[in-house]
């Protein structure tokens, strides 16, 4: 598996490391655990080393005329400085690909972050169809990712001399100690942050510096498996769960990440049939009325016990004290209706809902 550049400072902080897309990354620290770690975003601040997400340019003539013709989203809604939530999905079945993060340079460059484990494939098909002069290249190693995020987060990047304040979803070109860096105003929390990108070689500077300034302001280092419960009661998906290549963007209530009135864009002919029919099933959020904790692919049944989908995330919510997911349901089953998960041979008592299940503040 690869290894974060910060590998060494995980390892004296105590962390307990899992595979994560082919990465051996933290998912929890010793003294933390994810319950604590969790709190801290919540209340606090916490750091998570995601350099395991990919990394790739697109640049040339055209560069994000390309993209846009290429991905879900409408690039054309931001402006340079800006960054946005979009989908490559297959061109034959409006299955997702992969989602990710498309920073807008310039018409003649934009910047991706994909998922670890889809860095590849994504590269792979931007390039394959790539007009002439449009480069894509793959930086999956060469840049490392941090993420700072809670209610203190701004404190903690100005102590260090980093830009704050921006509007949510834009980013600001800066440098630190003479590296360039991108200070982006994004997460995968809920909760107000940034995500750092940086030369991976310059990271291991930054960590410390970060947790030298943070000090004074509880800054505690956050491991994967706090980061997948704060999505989690965002209700954020997770590609090769929540949306994979046999889920569209219909099926998972993205329809907001596509650009619907643009001419182009791959999977365009699928996804606007199937949104015009209407899914054969949608992507809900999923409340314990019991003490059940719902885990993926575990069966959910309606109240004669029919089976009606299954669970694709699963947790306890350390914020709600109450077991929380998110599965894949047929399209009859209503928001607000009680059915039941399959726990391990118990019928387990579950309300669908909308998520998010707690109320964070994204934007401000």
């Amino acid at each position: 598996m690869k290894r974060s550049p910060l590998h060494d400072r995980h390892l004296a902080r105590g962390a307990k490391f899992a595979e994560f897309g082919g990465w051996e990354m933290p998912l929890e620290y010793a003294g933390g655990g994810v319950l604590r770690e969790h709190a801290a975003v919540r209340a606090a601040v916490g750091v998570f080393d995601v350099s395991h997400l990919g990394k790739a340019r697109v640049s040339g003539p055209g560069a994000a005329a390309y993209v846009d013709a290429s991905l879900t989203n409408a690039l054309a809604k931001i402006a340079p400085g800006q960054a946005q939530y979009t989908l490559c999905c297959d061109d034959a079945t409006g299955g997702v690909v992969d989602d990710l993060i498309a920073y807008l340079i310039g018409p003649d460059e934009v910047f991706l972050v994909p998922n670890a484990a889809n860095c590849a494939e994504v590269v792979r098909r931007l390039r394959a169809q790539a007009p002439a002069g449009v480069e894509v290249v793959d930086l999956h190693d060469e840049y490392a990712v941090l993420a700072v995020q809670g209610p203190r987060s701004d404190e903690v990047l100005a102590a260090v001399g980093l830009p704050v304040g921006h509007a949510y979803m834009s980013f600001v070109e800066t440098s630190w100690q003479a590296v360039p860096l991108t200070v982006c105003r994004t997460g995968y929390t809920g909760e107000r942050g940034y995500e750092l990108l940086l030369p991976a070689d310059a990271a291991g500077g930054l960590w410390d510096a970060l947790f030298e300034a943070g000090a004074a302001y509880d800054l505690m280092p956050c491991g994967l498996g706090a980061r997948d419960t704060l999505r989690t009661e965002m209700g954020y998906p997770l590609h090769g769960q929540d949306i994979s290549l046999d889920v569209t963007p219909v099926q998972a209530r993205l329809g907001w990440a596509v650009g619907w009135k643009k001419p182009a864009f791959w999977g365009r002919s699928v996804l606007v049939a199937e949104r015009a029919a209407g899914p054969a099933r949608r992507l809900l959020g999923l409340e314990s009325a019991g003490r059940g904790i719902p885990r993926p692919g575990m069966p959910v049944v309606d109240a004669v016990g029919s089976p009606v989908g299954v669970v694709t995330s699963g947790t306890f919510s350390p914020t709600r004290r109450v077991g929380i997911g998110l599965a894949l349901l047929a399209a009859e089953v209503a928001e607000g209706a009680e059915i039941a998960v399959d726990v391990r041979g118990r019928q387990e008592p579950f309300v669908v809902k909308r998520p998010p299940f707690v109320s964070a503040s994204p934007t401000t």
